[in-house]
């Protein structure tokens, strides 16, 4: 039965039919009110999904915009990203978390969630339950932003570029911002998904700074689908005569971002929520709500813009 409400729910979350927020939703329901059949293969073929799905994405997209909104954010990425780092280490030590716990959750809040934390865990030698507490609770505060965010921006009236922005800097995880920014209008999208894609590049530096301070040779890993996202913006903007081929490579990536919501979802359980516990998930939540808050308060003073 199980097995064919999963099916079912990945079909759903397939179609248009539904929002990359429901689809989100739909697979918590799978994940923790039902047991996951496929709970070993749906982590692995999400990220693989997700990462195509952004390329797809970049067929709807303008290059020069791209860089032009890449170009206004980088200060702002560097600096937020410093600042998330002391304070998240800073809390991790106040609330007792595990220090490699509380690294890859700073890490991953800083630069681009789960990505983040697959990319400098083996770095930082963090073992199994090390890691899954650190992307347990990174993926809870994912999934409630992806809800709340949409939320605060129509309260506040923020405008596309706004929340695109707001989105990108506090949101942790690529899939959500651009989950959240797609609700919001296409403008959010585009400045969402390039000010986080821009981020996550500073997977590599924090990447080999990790390695060199822990003396630890394993392998770094590159965010290849970035400049193939990149890459797939420069063919929509140099052959407009393959516009109607480019928006069905991008509807494609919508619907791949659904399916990879709904899988998200599926992955979590209510064993993977115990293992989190109550002091990384603090640590979390305290260091997102200053982040949010911070980015927030800053955009609408207009002291960051797109």
């Amino acid at each position: 039965m199980h097995k064919n409400v999963f099916l079912a729910g990945l079909f759903i979350a397939a179609s248009v039919l539904i929002s990359p927020a429901l689809a989100l939703l739909l697979g918590l329901f799978v994940g923790l009110a039902l047991t996951n059949p496929f709970h070993c293969q749906t982590k692995r073929v999400a990220k693989t999904l997700l990462q195509l799905s952004v390329v797809a994405l970049g067929f709807g997209m303008n290059l020069r915009e791209i860089v032009q909104v890449g170009r206004n954010g980088f200060f702002y990425t560097a600096l937020s990203i410093t600042g998330v780092m002391l304070l998240g280490i800073l809390l991790g030590y106040f609330f007792h978390v595990n220090k490699r716990s509380s690294f890859l959750i700073t890490a991953g809040t800083a630069i681009c969630g789960g990505s983040a934390i697959a990319a400098v865990g083996p770095l930082a030698g963090a073992n199994e339950e090390e890691m899954a507490v650190s992307l347990g609770t990174v993926f809870i505060l994912n999934s409630v932003a992806l809800f709340l965010f949409p939320v605060i921006g129509l309260a506040l009236h923020l405008s596309q570029t706004q929340f695109g922005l707001w989105a990108a800097l506090a949101i942790h995880d690529t899939s959500s911002v651009v989950g959240a920014t797609a609700k919001y209008g296409p403008t959010a999208l585009a400045v969402g998904t390039t000010v986080k894609l821009a981020r996550a590049l500073w997977i590599l530096p924090l990447s080999i700074l990790t390695s060199v301070l822990l003396k630890n040779k394993a392998k770094i890993q590159v965010p290849w689908f970035i400049p193939f996202f990149c890459l797939a913006a420069f063919f929509s903007s140099t052959f407009p005569s393959l516009r109607p081929e480019f928006h069905l490579a991008s509807k494609a990536g919508q619907i791949g971002l659904s399916v990879t919501l709904f899988l998200i979802g599926a992955s979590l359980s209510r064993e993977s929520l115990k293992r989190v516990g109550v002091r990384p998930l603090l640590q979390g939540l305290l260091l997102w709500i200053v982040v949010g808050a911070t980015t927030l308060s800053l955009i609408l003073l207009r002291w960051i813009h797109g």
